[in-house]
């Protein structure tokens, strides 16, 4: 348990350091010119390593629909489009060219939680370049619920203190552009919530990999997973799934527009890391989009 505090300590103060090269002027070297590895600041569930420029606010909406096939899918629920498993509405903004901040409000699943707010810091630690192989970010971000509580005090939605509603993430990113057409990421993750069943467990590990290939000069192809490690034989994983996605994006000036596939129902870390139950070999993935807007506000 010392150990997960003292990562997670790590990994949120990262975020406050400032690795990049100036001159006597305090302006960026030749050596920090940026390789961008991802086009948007997520890849699908999670943050990707890009930030946001200064001054640019980028307006967001995340939709994901049922069940394509299974139980719960196929024709006569039109392959998942007749239920809405999540969305989301978010605005993002680039205080700087390498620190920027968002707050965005979830529907919710319902397994366990709806109505949520969110929020996180991310920072812009390296840049690949001369200077570094790799590009490295840091984020750390909350979420907090505002459902009803639960009467029964079996359910991890009971709620018996407003400090049970809140959850926390936090996470290093990391990612490296080959050429000018592949580009792949490692994003280790720490989950941790305040309040959870009995079976389960506060704070929980993931591992996340992901790929991006560059398709034409405004699509791209993109892979995200996540691996959860569990610190101790509570967590059933016959219960709990490990989230996968495959999607298009599509770049125009302004917009960035994602098509994707996954098992994860949840919008946000410390949503689709811990609760997804889904099965992609039992027809348990869906549709979903994200479109993205960006707007400056930056006069120079």
């Amino acid at each position: 348990m010392a150990f997960k505090c003292t990562l997670f300590l790590f990994l949120f103060g990262l975020p406050f350091l400032n690795w990049s090269q100036t001159d006597e002027n305090g302006t960026e070297t030749e050596e920090e010119i940026e390789v961008k590895t991802f086009a948007s600041t997520r890849i699908i569930s999670g943050h990707s390593v890009e930030t946001l420029g200064k001054g640019i606010m980028d307006f967001r909406i995340e939709h994901r629909f049922g069940d394509m096939f299974g139980a719960n899918g196929g024709g006569q629920n039109m392959f998942g489009f007749d239920n809405l498993s999540d969305m989301r509405i978010a605005l993002e903004y680039g205080v700087t060219k390498s620190f920027m901040i968002g707050f965005g409000r979830s529907r919710g699943t319902n397994a366990p939680y709806h109505s949520l707010l969110d929020g996180f810091l991310k920072y812009r630690v390296l840049r690949q370049g001369k200077s570094s192989p790799v590009s490295l970010t840091a984020v750390a971000g909350s979420s907090f619920t505002y459902m009803k509580a639960s009467q029964d005090i079996s359910q991890v939605n009971y709620f018996p203190k407003v400090a049970h509603r809140f959850s926390y993430f936090t996470q290093i990113n990391v990612a490296r552009h080959f050429g000018e057409r592949v580009s792949i990421a490692i994003m280790p993750t720490l989950v941790h919530r305040n309040y959870v069943l009995a079976n389960d467990q506060n704070t929980l590990f993931a591992l996340g990999g992901a790929a991006r290939v560059k398709l034409t000069q405004r699509f791209a192809l993109i892979l995200e997973y996540y691996q959860t490690f569990p610190g101790n034989s509570l967590r059933p994983n016959d219960i709990y799934k490990n989230s996968l996605g495959l999607a298009l994006e599509w770049n125009t000036f302004g917009h960035s527009f994602t098509i994707n596939l996954t098992n994860a129902t949840g919008l946000g870390e410390s949503q689709f890391i811990p609760y997804t139950y889904q099965n992609w070999l039992k027809g348990q993935f869906r549709l979903g989009f994200c479109v993205g807007r960006k707007f400056s506000f930056d006069s120079n």
